[in-house]
């Protein structure tokens, strides 16, 4: 996401994610310690930070989409072309159906608290 998004700021990356931005600060801080991101900052506001991917991460980021691709070639490899599009559209209409934003793990909704609150009441008989 960020990589994509091309210097937006912290908050609009967490925004992006669906992320309460204070638990969105202790991911970056992850990702910055390992040498993948980092913080610069902004010359129009100096209380907002924006965001870049270094040459590390730049790295990383294509060992993971090498792998990915791999991992759907065998995952896939019983599908012609066009029913792997087909199926990438019917799973887009699901995952819009469902309210999931795309490209974005749900996993992430699970960092905001209202996401938590929700998911506990759900379970509540």
């Amino acid at each position: 996401m960020i990589a994509a998004s091309g210097g937006a700021s912290q908050q609009e990356v967490a925004e992006r994610l669906g992320m309460f931005p204070s638990r969105f600060v202790a991911l970056l801080d992850e990702l910055q310690d390992r040498g993948l991101v980092r913080r610069l900052e902004n010359p129009h506001d100096r209380r907002v930070y924006l965001l870049e991917v270094t040459a590390q991460g730049k790295e990383v980021l294509q060992a993971v989409g090498r792998v990915a691709r791999e991992h759907q070639d065998a995952l896939l490899g019983a599908l012609t072309a066009d029913e792997r599009d087909l199926l990438a559209s019917l799973l887009s209409r699901v995952a819009e159906h469902q309210g999931l934003r795309p490209g974005v793990h749900p996993g992430f909704a699970r960092l905001r608290p209202e996401a938590r609150r929700g998911s506990r009441a759900a379970s509540s008989p």
